[in-house]
């Protein structure tokens, strides 16, 4: 069909042949009833048939109308279905894009009491250090690491993202404990570059940690750089909000209270166009919900 068709026009028809009137079917279109017969007239004369007999005070389809008006209704029918059908998929399952270490340290523990309490809600869990751009990937949600301030995006705080050194406690035994921050420095740093050390050593009273003379490895996320620690194989600077269960089973161990913020935090965010899509309010009623009691 080509695209100059009038595809509009074949709405309107099966509207005015329905009712019988132009008047009624521009009630229900939301139209006049002269842009009903505006469109009428457009179909008629790209299909060179006519379509309505018009008759004082009432309209009548034509043979030509008669032939056309059930398969339009059909076709239109047909369109509705598969439409309902692609909105009511999409509205089921929610896309949630997120850093590595959010998606394992918290996501993955508690996706399953949102999906206890939105049931309909089927999750889709992508992961990566990169800000995805909305209009082009199809992710719903995303968890960001910044200070929240996307162009166009609706952002909610959901986890502060506060840093302090952290290890194994058996580590900690092998140099008779840890009194001081210094101690920290007689043992193995775990990704020395990372900004966070020289903050976290700053605030501590310590200027110059030398971080120059360990390896310069690079993990890349925290998950990893917390299996490297709980490994026994050296101090490493995490967010401590994310490894309580750590800290509780005694795999890792936080020697001093001192935390940073260097002005970024864990965002939930979202186009601001979609605010009101169902499924994007229920997880971000969820999340800021559940939140509170976890960080």
């Amino acid at each position: 069909m080509s695209r100059n068709f009038p595809l509009n026009a074949l709405r309107v028809f099966e509207a005015a042949a329905r009712h019988a009137s132009f008047t009624r079917a521009g009630d229900e279109l939301g139209m006049t009833q002269t842009a009903v017969s505006y469109q009428i007239k457009l179909l008629e004369e790209t299909l060179g048939e006519t379509l309505f007999l018009r008759q004082p005070r009432q309209v009548m389809l034509s043979e030509a109308g008669e032939r056309l008006a059930p398969k339009v209704a059909e076709g239109l029918t047909k369109l509705a279905e598969a439409v309902a059908d692609l909105r009511g998929a999409a509205e089921q399952k929610l896309h949630i894009h997120s850093t590595p270490t959010f998606a394992t340290q918290w996501l993955s523990r508690t996706l399953g009491d949102f999906q206890l309490k939105h049931p309909t809600i089927a999750v889709r869990l992508s992961t990566s250090q990169e800000l995805i751009d909305f209009t082009r990937e199809e992710a719903d949600v995303s968890i960001r690491w910044g200070k929240g301030d996307w162009p166009g995006l609706t952002c909610h705080r959901v986890m502060r993202m506060d840093f302090a050194p952290m290890l194994s406690p058996a580590l900690v035994e092998t140099i008779g404990g840890i009194r001081k921050p210094a101690d920290l420095l007689k043992l193995p740093i775990i990704s020395p570059l990372d900004i966070w050390w020289r903050t976290w050593f700053s605030a501590a009273g310590i200027d110059d940690p030398g971080l120059e003379r360990f390896p310069p490895n690079e993990l890349g996320v925290q998950t990893i750089d917390a299996q490297v620690a709980m490994a026994g194989q050296g101090v490493a600077i995490l967010n401590p909000g994310h490894f309580r269960a750590e800290v509780a089973a005694g795999q890792l161990y936080q020697p001093f209270e001192l935390t940073c913020n260097d002005g970024r935090d864990y965002w939930l965010a979202y186009p601001e166009n979609r605010r009101n899509i169902l499924k994007i309010r229920a997880f971000r009623d969820w999340i800021l919900a559940t939140m509170p009691a976890a960080v």
